[in-house]
């Protein structure tokens, strides 16, 4: 409970945290502060209001020490960095956090308290379920930005959450520091969301209202630059959307436009597809064997640091594919584009290698340097991915904090 005559509030048995991320909202956090203190007094909640303050010059502090607020000074800039501190500062086993811009009621917080008590460890407000007033939210927000990224989010990690950017949500505080988040900015929202949900934290939703904000600035967010980050932050967490899936796409497409064009010309009515268009298919080869190559090595870096949790389907692949076998697939394509190679030189020499009529001696060389290709990214890929797994064992170090998706930095796969 809150000590009057320290302003502070007590280390002992404290179940609630309302944390709220401030920067220059002294018209707002006021109200904000005032109708959370209020919801733990009227709930008979022993807990606290945390604001962490990213370096408000409007006296915004003041105004919410003055009410009962712990304030937590952040140095360093942006939403996430404000959030983070918030939650490492708070001391309640559970975590309410919401923006101090009066655009939540933190006087009903009734949902978030009894899903977190029922013993979910991620529970997300959702604007859509419930109400979005009027000018809320801008509608290219409402009606593409939140949409479109969250439907990705849940494509991508099997997620139900069907608002992945609602700021007001509530959670189990050793829970979400064990997936120890790290983004700094607006895109913090989307990473707690997938790292919950690769980590199958337990998650439920409870619909919410998202009412006008009461400032007199334009809010922090920009639209597109933020919007990115959360796409690009989606992205990293899974590479393979990012990497395996468009790579194997572009592969076989290029597969098969070899092999159809190998056969002979493909006509379209005056259009006629031949050699020419046969160097653009190999291309794709190439290309989509390489996206797939960097998933491999994004995969692997991504369970050594902890990113993403053992897969035991890759690690299948992994000690299917050994290193020797891996260098011998290699070494038998570089051999079969020497021996394509030959062939199409035969071919020019049986015309005393002067001018070629039709394109099969162009076909060989276009396998020849296909298969080159591929057989030089097997050999190095291979040795590349042999250094990564081998010299992370000896650098492994105890974390500091326990991490639900971290492994050992070299989990031990069998060359044979």
């Amino acid at each position: 409970m809150l000590d009057p005559d320290t302003n502070t509030t007590e280390d002992v048995a404290i179940e609630l945290s309302i944390v709220m991320p401030c920067l220059n909202e002294a018209r707002t956090v006021g109200t904000c502060v005032a109708k959370a203190l209020a919801y733990l007094a009227l709930r008979s909640i022993n807990g606290e209001v945390v604001v962490a303050d990213n370096g408000s010059t409007d006296g915004s502090q003041a105004i919410a020490v003055s009410l009962g607020a712990r304030v937590v000074t952040v140095a360093a800039r942006g939403y996430g960095s404000a959030l983070r501190a918030g939650i490492d500062a708070a001391r309640g086993r559970f975590v309410i956090m919401g923006d101090s811009d009066d655009s939540y009621d933190f006087s009903d917080l009734d949902p978030f308290v009894s899903k977190l008590r029922e013993g979910y460890q991620l529970v997300m407000g959702n604007r859509f379920r419930g109400e979005i007033k009027p000018r809320a939210m801008p509608p290219l927000h409402r009606y593409i930005g939140n949409p479109v990224l969250t439907a990705v989010g849940r494509l991508f990690f099997r997620s139900l959450c069907g608002d992945f950017h609602c700021g007001l949500r509530g959670f189990d505080r050793e829970a979400v520091l064990h997936l120890d988040l790290q983004a700094n900015g607006m895109e913090f929202a989307s990473e707690m969301v997938v790292k919950a949900s690769i980590s199958k934290l337990r998650i439920a939703e409870v619909p919410t209202t998202l009412s006008p904000d009461g400032r007199d600035r334009p809010p922090h967010l920009r639209s597109w630059r933020d919007g990115w980050r959360h796409l690009r932050l989606l992205l990293l967490f899974s590479p393979r959307w990012l990497f395996l899936y468009p790579g194997a796409t572009i592969f076989l497409l290029g597969v098969a436009g070899t092999f159809i064009l190998f056969a002979g010309d493909v006509a379209f009515g005056r259009l006629v597809l031949a050699e020419h268009s046969m160097v653009l298919t190999a291309a794709a080869i190439n290309i989509g064997f390489e996206v797939m190559l960097f998933w491999v090595f994004a995969n692997t870096i991504a369970i050594q640091r902890g990113l993403l949790p053992r897969d035991a389907n890759f690690e299948s692949l992994r000690r299917a594919m050994p290193l020797e076998l891996a260098l011998a697939i290699g070494a038998a394509l570089i051999l079969l584009g020497l021996a394509a190679f030959v062939a199409a030189v035969t071919e020019w020499s049986a015309v005393g290698f002067g001018e070629l009529v039709g394109g099969t001696a162009m076909r060989l060389v276009i396998v020849s340097g296909t298969t080159f290709v591929l057989g030089a990214q097997i050999l190095y890929g291979s040795f590349l991915l042999h250094v990564l797994e081998y010299r992370a064992a000896p650098f492994q170090q105890e974390p500091a904090r326990r991490n639900p998706l971290s492994v050992p930095l070299n989990p031990p796969i069998p060359d044979g």
